[in-house]
């Protein structure tokens, strides 16, 4: 007998289990029985030639009676099989791109053929027919439902269902549900779930086994997060509460507007699990200029009260540096501490990134490690071994989705107590994906803008079917620049070189080549419908003072467009920026579209977003820019987003190469299933921490902590 951890060459072979792990991330043979079918196909009963009736599933055995081939056109060739079984003639036509057909269609070969009864002119035929000399195996299948398997050509289907059923006779397949759960919620056992949902009787019994086994992936997911809940709870922590009449104080009477209802009750949130002796660990999430950044910065200023320091760790220099600016401007003289005219409460701020001269880090790291500097603000650089805190009280990491779980714990590992964690992002989140993907922190929700905010509105160009419209797109930005407002034309690229590009280049119609490309774009508009206005670039290659340059002049409005990347995605503040051109939407994701869009209608003016594209009117890429623009909703934007793309997209499993976990799970189709888990899960947990009564449990909750796989349970 094998066990699920067994190597799958124990059941395929040396050269299958090659293949499979190739092709589909198969190494054990618990992956094999993981890899579900995505249909089933059903047999009809054996039938005579002469019974067959349009519209049937049926399996015949016949004799083949006569071959002929013959070229249809280059590279295509025609086959007509015609085979009997005493009751009648059939004739099979079989296209092939070689002159090659299977060794045992010759004359008075005996053959089984199933699929469906069709007519063509007239004459009864079989539709694209499953054939084989296996006479046994396809007749002892007729009448049932065959698993049909994601293949490929080197791993088809049928090679599949004979590995797996041979795997299913040899292995003892272990149950991990407690057995009073199980018998609370009425599930088939493991075992018998695997085998149907691979070998079912009908469809209920898939039913039965898909129930089953989604609950699997759900409980096992939730026990491992129920598990991570419960160690950090255990974690000692400084209680960080703000002084009566410190910098919090001081912050809150110098801002210039009113917090808005949203604001003041997160803030509490935060001020509260502040105060404990247990790390808070909460994720802050909100739209797109909620008002997140002032939130976080009242969270830091409350633990700088206390006598400790607060680090806000930013995917790209760009918006590290934005951060700065923003929390600068926010503090004045509060955020001056040590220099003549600052506050008598003030602290300092510090920007650390991989740009800095070595003399200006020696000096900002030493402010850091002594703690002048009370607020420290920077990217992927923070991680060094270099950068020490003599006190790190608080870590905010901003757009969570940019960064692993080992980052975030890197900064964490710099305090000598564990410190607190607020995770932010932009990006609204599905509440089934919070509890799958973030089950291990608080969640808080900002749902209203702060006054001021100005409606955007977005319409797709299709430059396919409407080439004429592109030329009328520089026209409206010219008019906004007319106006005294400013633009920005986002590119996918930055060259022709560029590795990072989504996709190949398109030609519209109207004569104007949209590489999408920054170094070709600019000097196109400089030179060409946008003549005569001040036209910038910005993009991931400029060295760090560059970039800051351009931002700076953009944001003083010494810039009227700026082309650039997706370096402008999150962060970037310019109130004067109305309009906003991206050039290939819809080689960007619905998210991404959604925050970079944020960045127009941030001032006085109402924004407008163009999304040119020479993408098909029925294509999914068209219904993706289409959804985008009926809708500024976020959080229904990333339901929208979750319909259309795969759960392994969506929980990091892309950006790690693997394949998701996730194999039956729907997180919005499941979310009932997914509650019911989470509070089962939380249960077993309380009452048994460590899994020591729940042997095979522990095993598989073990699993999935330890494969690198699972760093998608800090991801979205």
């Amino acid at each position: 007998m094998v066990d699920e951890s067994s190597h799958v060459r124990a059941v395929a072979g040396e050269k299958p289990a090659v293949l499979l792990e190739k092709a589909f991330d198969i190494s054990t043979v618990g992956d094999l029985l993981r890899h579900y079918p995505r249909r089933y196909f059903e047999r009809g009963e054996l039938t005579n030639l002469a019974e067959l009736r349009p519209g049937e599933q049926v399996t015949i055995r016949v004799r083949v009676v006569e071959v002929k081939g013959r070229q249809v056109r280059a590279g295509l060739f025609k086959f007509d099989i015609t085979v009997t079984d005493g009751t009648g003639r059939l004739v099979i036509p079989l296209f092939r791109k070689r002159n090659f057909i299977p060794k045992y269609l010759v004359p008075d070969a005996e053959i089984v053929l199933a699929g469906e009864v069709d007519t063509f002119r007239g004459k009864v035929q079989l539709k694209n027919p499953d054939m084989t000399d296996d006479a046994e195996e396809m007749v002892g299948d007729a009448g049932k439902l065959l698993p049909i398997y994601p293949a490929t050509k080197g791993v088809p289907t049928w090679s599949l269902r004979r590995m797996i059923r041979h795997a299913l006779d040899v292995i003892d397949i272990d149950e991990t549900l407690p057995a009073d759960l199980l018998a609370e919620k009425g599930f088939m056992g493991r075992a018998e779930a695997l085998r149907a949902i691979h070998a079912p009787k009908d469809r209920q019994e898939v039913a039965q086994a898909s129930a089953r086994l989604r609950y699997d992936e759900a409980f096992v997911m939730q026990v491992v997060l129920a598990q991570r809940r419960l160690l950090t709870a255990l974690e000692p922590a400084k209680a960080r509460a703000p002084r009566p009449g410190g910098l919090l104080e001081a912050f809150d009477a110098s801002l210039p507007f009113t917090l808005t209802a949203g604001q003041r009750a997160v803030s509490e949130e935060l001020m509260a699990d502040l105060a404990r002796e247990v790390p808070m660990h909460r994720l802050l999430q909100g739209e797109v200029g909620s008002g997140k950044t002032v939130v976080a910065l009242r969270a830091m200023l409350a633990v700088v009260d206390s006598g400790g320091q607060a680090a806000l760790l930013a995917p790209t220099e760009v918006l590290a540096q934005q951060h700065a600016r923003s929390i600068e401007a926010l503090m004045g003289p509060l955020g001056q501490g040590g220099q003549l005219g600052a506050a008598d409460e003030a602290t300092s701020i510090a920007l650390v990134t991989g740009s800095m001269s070595a003399a200006a880090r020696r000096s900002t790291l030493l402010d850091v490690g002594v703690g002048d500097a009370g607020i420290v603000i920077g990217t992927h650089a923070l991680l060094e071994n270099t950068v020490q805190f003599f006190d790190l009280g608080l870590v905010v990491v901003d757009e969570q989705h940019r960064f692993g779980v080992e980052q975030r714990d890197a900064l964490r590992s710099k305090a000598e107590t564990p410190p607190h964690v607020l995770v932010m992002t932009a990006t609204p989140i599905p509440r089934t994906v919070a509890m799958t993907v973030y089950g291990d922190l608080e969640t808080s929700t900002l749902t209203e803008l702060p006054a001021g905010r100005q409606a955007i509105s977005t319409t797709v160009v299709p430059t396919a079917d409407k080439p004429g419209w592109l030329e009328r797109v520089w026209q409206r930005a010219r008019e906004e620049i007319d106006a005294g407002r400013q633009v920005y034309v986002v590119c996918p690229r930055i060259d022709g070189g560029d590795d990072e590009q989504v996709g190949d280049l398109t030609e519209h119609g109207d004569g104007w080549a949209s590489t999408a490309t920054v170094v070709d774009v600019e000097p196109m508009l400089s030179q060409g419908p946008l003549q005569g206005l001040r036209v910038g670039s910005l993009h991931g290659r400029m060295t760090s003072d560059a970039k800051d340059d351009v931002m700076r002049r953009f944001a003083a409005g010494n810039i009227d467009a700026l082309v650039a990347t997706t370096v402008i995605e999150v962060g970037v503040d310019v109130p004067n920026a109305t309009m906003m051109v991206v050039l290939d939407a819809d080689r960007f994701g619905i998210s991404q579209l959604h925050q970079l869009r944020g960045r127009i209608g941030r001032g006085g003016h109402a924004g407008v977003c163009l999304l040119v594209t020479s993408s098909a009117a029925e294509s999914p890429a068209r219904e993706r820019l289409d959804g985008v623009a009926a809708t500024v909703d976020g959080l229904e934007l990333a339901r929208l987003d979750l319909e259309q793309r795969r759960e392994g997209d969506v929980l990091g499993q892309t950006q790690s190469g693997r394949r998701s976990q996730l194999k039956l799970l729907r997180l919005l189709r499941d979310e009932g299933l997914i509650e019911d888990a989470r509070a089962d899960a939380a249960a077993l947990v309380a009452a048994d921490p460590t899994l020591e009564q729940h042997e095979r449990l522990r095993e598989a909750a073990t699993a999935l902590a330890a494969d690198d796989r699972a760093d998608y349970l800090g991801k979205t």
